[in-house]
């Protein structure tokens, strides 16, 4: 192991597709981590989806050896993060292990939101700051102007700002030699041996591993150390650092970013954000807030007899994605299912691509939905994620739902399109900024309902494509004008199509869908009613027209009133029918629901 003095762990924080991977790729062949053969495009990214989408979904580690300007030998620690609004989870993680972050910025984009919100994440753990101005030689590129946004955010000078090509690599030698100056080797702390766990996934033979960063002393393999939050004891069978694969190692020294094989057989045992300790008495390091899941959902297998198959899935998933959460759900119309929570759409999206590629599962998934507070008349307060858990009306006092602070940045033609638009999805102002005279940073406060809708679409569509969003959860839910909107077909609540809207929303919502459910649930032999109610009001209806058979055709002449009576008799046992008569709803009913 060198010197303390001689390591540097360091991150790389952009906006998604600004080259994030692309610039690690050329750090691997700097130094030489990985020989020209065994090189490929995006090489920490390990998932097929990753590749196939151009995005980093799970943060990755590699350790690099280098040679420095000044005939020195480094090693270089770099977690590579995710760039995606809904992985700042895992971003926040990543900064925690390291002294330092290059803020990486696309010559041709400028500053997006997202590059904002990880900055403001590198700053509050106090991280050396290196700004970097990447893709210079894209036709496109605009180097002056973003580097006068970077100066006015970041408060450096124009010689502070390193422009590269990660894609040539040209400036990026420059850049790995500024990592060494600039970014602070870690702190020498004294003590006994104290690890962060910042990640952890899944072997099928050795178990856990985790992913650990040392802050004092070191861990060997069959030493003895203890997770502080639950206090079990484990003897490491193996530890190591990341070339970017595994490469075992006798010992990881202070500073170090490794993994250890703990040989747990459950992930929920091996917590992230817990401490690694030789001394159970220690007191643990700064960890992270536990991970609350910002979007829920239902997934129901499309074949019943699926469901097993879908139990194992999800259990091997959550081996490998401590993030996402899972509770068996019975629904009358879907049948067996459970109720998923993620953190955002983006990661609902990915889950739901890994089960029907991983296991070949084709499932039916509800309206994406989020946390809910109910206060009811007797003081309590119930949290419900599916509105089919809604308490009696009379007993409910008021409705709490979760608010995000966003960051919208915007072409400055597009400022008046973008707050209308926002405004009509309940969107509260705060303030706006300019980051220079064609682009301005937007301020605002919205329902996490709102944002998890069709908003971004809607978003992308009203700015030409050139907005980028950002947002953060609040601490505090707000009471909110929500009501319950159920749909009622044939005189039955189908729990699968209620949702909360806003109470001056209610009635459009209601015709609108059933609208559309009039027109994909097949006739019967007797009247449908389709309706959409708020408690006992119906606001909305629509009448699915019965099959009409002629009865009379077999009559040929004769007194009218043998046609009456067999009219009248057709009548009757309509009416019986309807009262006995069971509505199938099908599939494609709840898809027209989902695709609104």
């Amino acid at each position: 192991m060198k010197s303390l003095e001689n390591v540097r762990n360091f991150s790389i924080i952009a906006h998604i597709d600004h080259g994030k991977s692309t610039l690690a790729d050329r750090f691997l062949e700097i130094t030489k981590t990985i020989s020209k053969r065994d090189m490929k495009d995006q090489l920490l990214d390990q998932m097929d989806l990753e590749r196939e989408k151009g995005i980093t979904i799970k943060l990755a580690p590699v350790t690099m050896e280098y040679t420095g300007s000044d005939g020195k030998e480094y090693i270089l620690n770099l977690i590579d993060t995710p760039g995606h609004v809904d992985f700042s989870y895992e971003v926040s993680r990543s900064l925690a292990c390291c002294e330092g972050a290059l803020l990486l910025v696309d010559a041709s984009q400028g500053i997006q939101a997202q590059t904002l919100s990880n900055l403001y994440l590198a700053i509050e753990h106090d991280l050396e700051i290196i700004p970097v101005i990447n893709k210079i030689d894209h036709p496109n590129a605009n180097v002056e102007l973003v580097e006068n946004e970077i100066k006015n955010i970041v408060g450096v000078k124009s010689d502070e700002i390193y422009k590269i090509s990660a894609k040539t690599g040209e400036g990026v030698q420059d850049l790995l030699q500024a990592v060494l100056k600039k970014v602070p080797p870690p702190e020498k702390i004294e003590g006994k041996t104290k690890a962060l766990i910042f990640d952890s996934v899944y072997d099928n033979f050795q178990g856990v591993i985790a992913y650990v960063r040392v802050f004092s002393g070191s861990i060997k393999r069959d030493d003895i150390v203890t997770f502080l939050q639950t206090q079990s004891e484990i003897k490491p069978g193996e530890v190591g650092i990341f070339t970017p694969k595994r490469h075992k190692q006798d010992v990881l020294e202070m500073g170090s970013v490794g993994y250890v094989v703990t040989g747990l057989k459950k992930l929920q045992d091996c917590k992230v954000g817990d401490t690694l300790a030789t001394s159970k008495e220690a007191k643990p390091l700064p960890g992270y807030k536990k991970m609350q899941p910002m979007v829920y959902a239902s997934f129901y297998p499309v074949d019943a007899d699926d469901f097993p198959t879908f139990k194992e899935a999800l259990e091997k998933l959550s081996l490998n994605d401590a993030s996402i959460t899972y509770d068996f759900e019975n629904s009358k119309a879907l049948g067996r299912g459970f109720r998923c929570g993620f953190l955002g759409l983006l990661h609902l999206e990915i889950i739901q691509e890994r089960l029907k590629r991983e296991f070949d599962l084709d499932m039916v998934i509800t309206v994406p939905t989020v946390a809910y507070t109910i206060v009811l008349k007797d003081g309590t307060e119930k949290e419900i994620m599916n509105p089919a858990e809604f308490p009696d009306p009379s007993n409910v006092i008021e409705i709490k739902e979760p608010w995000a602070s966003v960051d919208v940045i915007v072409p400055t033609e597009k400022i008046g399109r973008i707050m209308e638009l926002i405004q009509a999805y309940r969107g509260v102002y705060k303030n706006t900024e300019y980051l220079d005279p064609t682009r301005a940073l937007l301020h605002y406060e919205l329902p996490l309902s709102s944002i998890i809708s069709d908003f971004y679409d809607k978003l992308k569509s009203a700015s030409s494509g050139y907005a980028s969003l950002s947002y953060e959860v609040l601490d505090e839910k707000r009471p909110s004008a929500l009501v319950k909107l159920d749909i009622l077909i044939a005189g039955e609540t189908v729990e699968a199509f209620s949702k909360f809207v806003p109470k001056d929303e209610a009635q459009h919502e209601g015709r609108e869908l059933v609208g559309r459910l009039k027109d994909v649930i097949p006739k019967k032999n007797f009247l449908i009613p389709v309706q959409a109610a708020v408690g006992s009001t119906v606001i909305a209806r629509e009448n699915i027209r019965p099959y009409r058979k002629d009865v009379t055709s077999k009559l040929y002449g004769g007194d009218i009133t043998r046609k009456r009576k067999l009219l009248e008799k057709q009548k009757k046992g309509k009416q019986k029918m309807k009262q006995m008569g069971d509505v199938d709803i099908p599939q494609e009913a709840f898809l027209a629901v989902l695709k609104k």
